[in-house]
């Protein structure tokens, strides 16, 4: 699973990377991105715009928001097929934001988890795959949330963790984001792993 990532460039080097969106000049590093907090996406609204939605997606069709707290990840392989995703995955596709993220690897003694950071080579910004949904509360205001797909790890990181976050190549960008339904078939061929050699991994405190 993907449970805590960091986005820790300003706005202007988020232009910079993403030169074809809006950002917002409030926009702050985030060190420690954690489940139910704001996280920065670009929704594929077609309005190419960065905004801010919440890390744990809520199906429209929810009772409850607190689902959200379950649905921080979608499994690539059955995201096309789960009830609380598969409408987003036809729909509602986002690219969230981020320069790196944190796995938690076994020690050899298996007393305790060693945390590991992964992040670009260059250091550079990278979108993750994502899904996300509006959820109508019974006060009539909207809650915008959403979640990160995630795959097998790439030759880097199966020693860390069995899973890892889907980053898309800057040039996939533009059929993720479209406003199109696409086939879930070609969609579902975007989530694998991202080359390792482009990446590295390193522990930290």
């Amino acid at each position: 699973m993907c449970g805590r990532f960091t986005l820790t460039v300003d706005a202007h080097q988020i232009r910079e990377a993403f030169p074809w969106i809006t950002v917002p000049d409030q926009h702050q590093p985030r060190y420690n991105v954690a489940p139910s907090q704001p996280v920065a996406v670009i929704p594929n609204d077609g309005n190419n715009r960065l905004d801010y939605f919440v890390w744990g997606l809520v199906p429209f069709w929810a009772k409850d928001p607190t689902i959200g707290n379950r649905m921080i990840n979608a499994r690539g392989e059955t995201v096309d097929q789960k009830p609380s995703f598969k409408a987003a995955f036809r729909h509602r596709r986002c690219l969230i934001l981020a320069d790196g993220f944190y796995e938690w690897k076994k020690a050899p003694d298996h007393a305790a988890k060693i945390p590991m950071y992964i992040k670009m080579k260059d250091d550079r910004p990278f979108a993750l795959a994502g899904l996300w949904e509006t959820w109508h509360s019974p006060d009539g205001s909207d809650l915008f949330t959403c979640t990160i797909i995630t795959t097998e790890p790439n030759d880097l990181l199966k020693d860390v963790h069995n899973r890892m976050p889907v980053i898309l190549p800057e040039e996939v960008y533009p059929l993720w984001l479209s406003t199109d339904p696409a086939e879930p078939a070609e969609l579902k061929s975007l989530l694998i792993p991202y080359p390792p050699d482009q990446m590295k991994v390193y522990p930290v405190s």
